[in-house]
């Protein structure tokens, strides 16, 4: 039994093999965001078709760096990359490797990926961010993702955290993903978030807009436990040392609500985990 799981990002994708429960296989390629979609699909086909030529694919599990429309498994948009919006992955998907496809947004596979294997086990509801190109969240509860009415729920990066602040990408000012996020903060700072973030001062500065933001999700959802993905969560203990500080600062005195915020146990293969198990169910669906 191989299953084939998918990782789309704003800067990168990539596919890992599965089998009996294992990752036997995994590829990451750069984004050629002047090929835009047609570019990487071309390449998903071809990695694909190699590795399908040992085991052909059961089912195909895939984390999309933008809105999905989960119910009709369509891409809603990718605003990193342009040329998807509306496109059928999972029917392009079927199509070349026959087998069947279930899709879903990155950050909502991160958190099955982080919650059924990772630093979420037992943790529940637990919220998973991706806190990279741009910013994520997912809800994990006992009884599986929670995706609102149409698929929104746990878009974070787009509550306003600076009224009045800087343009987003989306049309509004001071979103969450707009101060926080590692394409913004490199185009704010001149240096990628990997080199700023090993300056405490710049620190001590960015854990204020990041905690403001993390302050909404503990005072609506009141999660077990935040797992935080991504390039930025590798910085470790000198983001998130700070960060918890920050927090216990912010948090409304009367709270009682949890503050166990942890980086990903499984780094930059939470996504790949979770379509992993996304491919489980395609699987099952299709039997």
């Amino acid at each position: 039994m191989s299953l084939l799981a998918i990782d789309i990002g704003g800067t990168k994708f990539t596919m890992a093999l599965f089998e009996r429960g294992e990752m036997v296989r995994r590829e990451s390629r750069a984004t050629d965001r002047e090929g835009g979609r047609e570019w990487m699909v071309e390449r998903i086909r071809e990695i694909g078709l190699d590795w399908a030529e040992r085991a052909p694919f059961t089912a195909i599990g895939v984390g999309f760096g933008g809105p999905v429309d989960y119910a009709a498994q369509q891409v809603v948009l990718s605003t990193h990359v342009g040329g998807w919006d509306g496109f059928d992955l999972p029917g392009f998907l079927r199509e070349a490797f026959q087998a069947p496809v279930l899709m879903d947004n990155d950050a909502n596979v991160g958190a099955l990926g982080e919650g059924l294997h990772g630093a979420g086990l037992d943790q529940r509801p637990l919220f998973y961010m991706t806190l990279s190109t741009g910013i994520g969240g997912g809800i994990l509860t006992e009884n599986g993702v929670l995706r609102g009415a149409d698929s929104y729920a746990g878009e974070l990066g787009h509550i306003n955290i600076r009224p009045g602040g800087p343009e987003c990408l989306c049309g509004s000012n001071g979103c969450f993903e707009r101060m926080c996020c590692g394409l913004w903060l490199e185009q704010d700072h001149g240096r990628p978030a990997h080199e700023l973030l090993t300056d405490p001062v710049f620190v001590e500065r960015y854990v204020i807009d990041l905690a403001r933001g993390l302050k909404a999700v503990i005072m609506l959802l009141n999660p077990a436990r935040i797992v935080i993905g991504g390039g930025i969560s590798k910085a470790g203990d000198a983001l998130f040392i700070p960060l918890r500080a920050e927090l216990r600062r912010q948090i409304t005195s009367w709270s009682r609500a949890r503050i166990d915020v942890v980086p990903a146990a499984l780094g930059d293969d939470s996504v790949l985990w979770g379509a992993y198990e996304l491919a489980r169910q395609a699987q099952g669906d299709s039997q």
